[in-house]
C-alpha cells in the first residue's frame, strides 16, 4: 500500500471484484484523487486504521465481511464515524437502499452506475467534510483561504504560509470548534 499524498483528497475503494476495483481507482485517480484499494472488508478496516481516508467507496456484496457490516463498524467508532461512505450495490430495491443508508452510508449508488455521476457524488461528499480538497474557498472572521490558488488573506493583507502551515490552517478552518490532539 502506498501512502496517500498530503493535500490530495484520499479515497479508499473497497471492491472484491478486481476489474471493478481497478476501473473505480482509475477514474478516481484521473479526477485527481489519491486512491488506496481493498479487496475485502477486513483489509478495508485495516487500511482505515493505518491511514484514514477522506471518503470510502464501498461495495455491499463482498464475501466474509459485507460492505454493510464494514459500514456499521466504521460508523460505531468515534474516530471513523465522520468518514463519508458511498455504498455501491446491485441491490436496487427501496428496502435495500434504506437499509444501506440507515446503517450509516452517506450515499447509495446502484450498479451499474454512471462513472460521471459517481465522481460527482464523491466530490459532493468531500465538499461537506473537506471543502478545500475540492477547490472551495473558506472564510472565517477576516481570514480567507483559497485552496485553488493556495493564498490566504487576513483583511486586505496576503499572508505568506509554508505548505505545512497552509494544510494546518485549512484543516482548522474546515472544522472550526473541533479540539485537536498532536497525534
Amino acid at each position: 500500500v502506498k501512502p496517500m499524498a498530503a493535500g490530495q483528497p484520499r479515497v479508499l475503494v473497497v471492491e472484491d471484484e478486481p476489474a471493478q476495483r481497478e476501473v473505480l481507482a482509475y477514474n478516481l485517480e484521473a479526477e485527481g484523487f489519491a486512491v488506496s484499494r481493498a479487496q475485502n472488508g477486513e483489509e478495508a478496516l485495516l487500511l482505515v486504521d493505518e491511514d484514514a481516508p477522506d471518503i470510502i467507496v464501498l461495495d455491499w456484496m463482498m464475501p466474509n465481511l459485507s460492505g454493510i457490516e464494514v459500514c456499521r463498524r466504521l460508523k460505531i467508532r468515534p474516530q471513523t464515524r465522520s468518514i463519508p461512505v458511498i455504498m455501491l450495490s446491485a441491490r436496487s430495491e427501496e428496502v435495500d437502499k434504506v437499509r444501506g443508508l440507515e446503517t450509516g452510508a452517506d450515499d447509495y449508488v446502484v450498479k451499474p452506475y454512471s462513472v460521471i455521476e459517481l465522481m460527482a457524488r464523491v466530490r459532493s461528499q468531500l465538499r461537506r467534510v473537506r471543502p478545500t480538497t475540492v477547490g472551495q474557498r473558506l472564510d472565517f472572521d477576516d481570514i480567507t483561504l483559497d485552496s485553488e490558488s493556495h493564498k490566504v488573506t487576513r483583511g486586505e493583507n496576503e499572508l505568506q504560509l509554508g505548505p505545512t502551515e497552509f494544510r494546518l490552517l485549512s484543516t482548522f478552518m474546515e472544522k472550526p470548534g473541533r479540539v485537536w490532539s498532536r497525534e
